[in-house]
This record gives structure tokens, C-alpha cells and sequence, in this order.
């Protein structure tokens, strides 16, 4: 077990690595020019020179990216005598647009986006599998029939829509909550609560409406299995057949799915946050592509990919916990 988990640190790292040097290399050879993006309406050649050297443009690409890979380790400086900027470690940049590092935007963000995420993934997770569960238990009859449509037309649905409709209804016809204004919890809960549970609502009906379908499928694989019908036939009570066997079994396919979209969810939900403004790492992706912040842009991509790697490695660790037959070797 050690050992399979260090191997997995190892090649996570080394993943991390190459991801962050296919990202910096992917940026580098844009055509757009970041010295002349920060310039502003007065602009000379002089002051693009004088901000290509600011940001380190300079220099060779290899010597870039070293540079760029240094600084998140033991911190960076921008420019050099008298107009020099410290990006302190981990520095995944410096946005000249907003004057400020790249990890303290991210850092100032991140909050929202974690409350969104988590929230939604409890309430996804809770309906979708219960529900699931349910409708594969009751097959052929109208329950089952009723829930996979309604799962059908939840999939189907854009996010978009959906924010939109529950936002004019919910909000500004029916008045039943305030505008959403996003407050952190520890400020004024109740605030924080309001502003939050439609963006929740939202996130949930998307992924629950699948997680149904797949728990679903899932179960109804596994209720075929000969290990349940043995099960039953020594007398086991059906909610210990169901919940300890059953549902054991099919849980692996549906960890490796939650364990993706909460990493996703966790770079940004792009169009919910536009939808009911919160200030979350998707609004940030959304302006530092709008203000063509290249040095925003690359530190965001990363921090998402991180998610997603990390969230892999948490799955394969969490199959040996589900399934006994799983042996991390």
C-alpha cells in the first residue's frame, strides 16, 4: 500500500510537471503579446521593450519557464533596480492587468468556488444515488419510468436555463429570496445561505439527474450478480443485501465520476457564477480571458488540472476502501 502510493505521488508529480510545461509552451507561442497588452493607451516601443523585460520576455523560452517552474517554489522577481515586483512562493505569475499575484487572485476566489462545489456535490450525491437506488429497485414500474424521465429532461437541460429560470421566478417574481449577493459564512450566514441555494439547486439537478441513471444501471447490474442471490437465499434482510452488497459493489464507476466532477467544479463553474455573480474562480477564468491576462489564465488552467489529478489519485485509493476484491500492489 506504501509503495503504490508513492509510486502514484511520484508519476502525479511528474504529471504535474509536464502539464505545467505544456501549458507555459502552449501560452508562449500565442501570437498575442503580453509587453504590449500591459502598455496601455501611451504606448511607445520603448514601453513595450521596458515591459517585456518587466515580465521576463526577454529572455529564451527554456529560461522562461525555468523561471516560471522556480517561482513556485521559492518565489520570484519581476523586473530588476528600482521597479522590481516579489512574487513570493508558490508564484504562479504576476497580473500586471490587475496588479496582483496570480496565487493571491486565486487564492481571494477560491472560497466561493469551494462553498459552490461542495454544497452542489452533497446535494447531487444525496438525490442522485438514493433516487437511483430506488428507481432500480421498483424496475419496469411506473417509478422507474417517472424517474429516468425526469432524469432524462434534468440532463437535458442547460445549466443556464435552468439558473435563469429558478433566478426570475424564485428571485424577482415571486420575491422569495433576495438578489444574490455572496457574503462568506462566517460573515452572515444567513445571507450566505440565501445567495447560495439556487446556485446549489442548479449544479444539482445537472448531476443528479446522471448520477440517478448511473446508479440505476449500476445496481441492476450488480442485483444480477449470483453473490445477491446467494445473499437472499440465506435469509439476509434486503436493506443489508442491498446497502452492503449491492451497493458496495456498484460503487466503483460512480466514485470515479464524483470524484472528476467535484475536481472540476472545484476549477470554476463558469456559467453558474456568471449566472447568479459569485465571485469564484469561473468569474476569474471568464475576465482574465476578456483582458487577454495571459499569466491569470495559465495559473488558473493549472490550479484545475491539479484538482483533477489529485481527485484521480483519491479515487484509486478510495477503490481498495469499497471493494475488497481491489488490491493496490
Amino acid at each position: 500500500m506504501g509503495g503504490y502510493i508513492t509510486r502514484r505521488l511520484l508519476s502525479m508529480l511528474f504529471m504535474l510537471l509536464l502539464l505545467s510545461l505544456v501549458v507555459f509552451l502552449l501560452f508562449s507561442v500565442l501570437p498575442t503579446d503580453p509587453a504590449r497588452l500591459t502598455c496601455g493607451k501611451a504606448c511607445t516601443p520603448a514601453i513595450i521593450e521596458a515591459n517585456r523585460h518587466r515580465l521576463g520576455l526577454d529572455l529564451p523560452v527554456w529560461q522562461q519557464y525555468w523561471e516560471f517552474l522556480k517561482g513556485m517554489f521559492v518565489g520570484r522577481t519581476y523586473g530588476s533596480g528600482t521597479q522590481t515586483f516579489e512574487c513570493s512562493a508558490p508564484c504562479l505569475g504576476y497580473s500586471f492587468k490587475k496588479g496582483e499575484e496570480v496565487t493571491v487572485l486565486i487564492k481571494d476566489r477560491f472560497p466561493a468556488t469551494m462553498w459552490l462545489a461542495i454544497g452542489a456535490f452533497i446535494l447531487w450525491i444525496t438525490i442522485g444515488i438514493s433516487v437511483g437506488i430506488y428507481s432500480a429497485l421498483r424496475r419496469g414500474k411506473w417509478q422507474d419510468k417517472t424517474v429516468m424521465s425526469i432524469s432524462l429532461v434534468g440532463y437535458s437541460l442547460p445549466s443556464f436555463f435552468i439558473g435563469l429560470i429558478l433566478l426570475f421566478f424564485v428571485v424577482l417574481r415571486w420575491q422569495l429570496l433576495p438578489y444574490p449577493a455572496y457574503v462568506p459564512p462566517t460573515e452572515n450566514p444567513v445571507q450566505f445561505f440565501q445567495t447560495m441555494i439556487l446556485p446549489w439547486i442548479v449544479l444539482a439537478i445537472l448531476y443528479a439527474a446522471f448520477y440517478m441513471r448511473l446508479t440505476r444501471n449500476q445496481m441492476l447490474d450488480t442485483l444480477g450478480e449470483d453473490y445477491i442471490r446467494t445473499a437472499r437465499a440465506k435469509g439476509l434482510p434486503e436493506r443489508i443485501v442491498i446497502r452492503k452488497h449491492a451497493l458496495r459493489a456498484g460503487l466503483t464507476p460512480i466514485v470515479t465520476a464524483a470524484g472528476l466532477d467535484l475536481a472540476g467544479l472545484l476549477g470554476g463553474a463558469i456559467i453558474t457564477e456568471q449566472i447568479f455573480s459569485l465571485p469564484g474562480l469561473g468569474s476569474l477564468a471568464v475576465s482574465s480571458v476578456q483582458d487577454y491576462d495571459l499569466p491569470l489564465i495559465v495559473g488558473i488552467t493549472l490550479v484545475t488540472a491539479t484538482f483533477i489529478i489529485v481527485a484521480n489519485l483519491i479515487v484509486d485509493l478510495l477503490y481498495a476502501v469499497i471493494d475488497p476484491r481491489v488490491r493496490l500492489v
